[in-house]
């Protein structure tokens, strides 16, 4: 099990994560069947540049829309005098767009450190997580209402109510995606427990004096281990995610990561190790979650590539083979920074999402991956300057209803952060 002092560096864990994408040497590799096209023309836009201020900073993660085409985020930094992170929405304001901030993380009790994305709740509450913060600093799970009257001033922050503390014994550092079901309870993932556990499933459900938690998986070394990229759901009610180590001790010695299935039953749920990544394979220790199609197959992403095993980073589908699953990299990246995130998928088929690194300028890039001819089509919609552009996404990509895509990039920007930049949201229009 790994130390306290370990577990309480997600922040260093970011940066450093960015500084090894950002001096990636590009390798290029000859895959057959698929296929690259160059960008396309499509329109990007900077609609907001954090400002480090009340608006927060170093957006981590991407957007939730809702039916009126808002954008709902988090910043994992910034946000008033406090700097533990920010909740914020954008709203179209004539030909642009008007950041409101909703909420500043205050540390301590209130959370710290958002680093998911929101959920939309019925009647208009959002629910998300931050990954310290807490009674024990261990990471909090919160809702966030609007106020039950109009405010007229130019800060409406909303309501805020932890819904649940961490106390290490049942999970530590909510990192994950929420996701919630027809009932309202909420399901994520932990990165780590204690007890002798790396990482958790858990489940909050609204009771009638709180909301009560139950654990419906503890991790383990040897089946693999640290869920970093939360939960998705088939239509069956089982519950599909990813560790990103173990099982084993290759890819550093900590093993190169998993693809896990939950299978709920009315005593218990039981995990199913659906694939586990090799040393020796492209592709390994995926830290994005997973998307499912109507027939069921399962898309993810590994962000690793050469220096971590000698695999590059990759797209891989999963698709189910009676009760076997049959596991092929339906597009692999030239060189070593890859997506961290998970996928969209539009209503015919084609795939959307970020890279760290890499791209035309090093700082990362937009894709789409269109499948037809056996294979999949690359098209690179964005590559991003680290200027005022932003750089480095760790962010998936939110389709608007006109085929707009939204999202986040973590540095870059108008204003500096202490040099890094504090961030961007961007539009590609088409």
């Amino acid at each position: 099990m790994r130390s306290n002092n370990q577990f309480r560096n997600l922040l260093s864990r970011t940066i450093s994560r960015t500084a090894t994408v950002a001096l990636a040497i590009a390798i290029v590799f000859a895959v057959p069947v698929i296929l690259s096209h160059p960008a396309q023309a499509q329109t990007f836009n900077i609609i907001h540049s954090f400002t480090g201020g009340e608006d927060g900073a170093v957006p981590r993660v991407g957007l939730t829309m809702d039916i009126a085409g808002n954008l709902y985020g988090t910043t994992f930094t910034g946000g008033g005098a406090n700097g533990y992170g920010a909740v914020y929405k954008l709203a179209h304001k004539g030909s642009g767009w008007l950041l409101t901030p909703l909420h500043d993380f205050r540390g301590g009790n209130d959370g710290a450190y958002p680093s998911a994305r929101v959920v939309l709740g019925p009647g208009g509450i959002l629910y998300g997580s931050t990954a310290f913060g807490g009674a024990g600093n261990f990471g909090t799970v919160f809702s966030l209402r609007p106020q039950a009257t109009a405010c007229h001033t130019a800060l409406c922050p909303w309501n805020e109510t932890v819904l649940f503390a961490f106390d290490g014994s049942n999970g530590n550092q909510p990192v994950g995606d929420l996701v919630m079901d027809h009932a309202g309870s909420l399901y994520g993932t932990t990165s780590y427990a204690g007890y002798g556990t790396e990482g958790t499933v858990y489940k909050l459900s609204p009771g009638n004096v709180g909301w009560i938690l139950a654990i419906l998986h503890s991790f383990s070394f040897n089946e693999g281990y640290d869920p970093m990229g939360g939960l998705t759901f088939d239509a069956a009610g089982n519950l599909y995610g990813t560790t990103e180590f173990g099982p084993g001790n290759g890819c550093g010695g900590e093993g190169c990561g998993t693809v896990f299935q939950l299978v709920p039953s009315q005593s218990a749920w039981t995990e199913h190790v659906l694939y586990a990544f090799q040393n020796d394979s492209y592709g390994e220790n995926p830290v994005g979650g997973l998307i499912i199609d109507s027939l069921g197959n399962l898309y993810g992403t590994t962000p690793f590539g050469q220096g971590r095993g000698g695999a590059a980073p990759i797209v891989f589908r999963l698709t189910a083979l009676g009760s076997t699953w049959a596991f092929s990299a339906i597009y692999v990246f030239g060189g070593n920074a890859g997506p961290y995130s998970s996928l969209v998928m539009d209503s015919a088929g084609n795939l959307y999402g970020t890279t760290s690194g890499g791209g035309a300028y090093g700082h990362g890039s937009v894709f789409k991956l269109t499948p037809g001819g056996g294979g999949w089509v690359y098209t690179d919609l964005h590559d991003f300057t680290g200027g005022t552009d932003g750089g480095n996404p760790f962010s998936n990509v939110t389709l608007g209803a006109n085929g707009s895509l939204y999202g986040t990039a973590s540095a870059g920007g108008a204003f500096p952060c202490g040099g890094g930049g504090c961030g961007v949201v961007w539009e590609i229009t088409p």
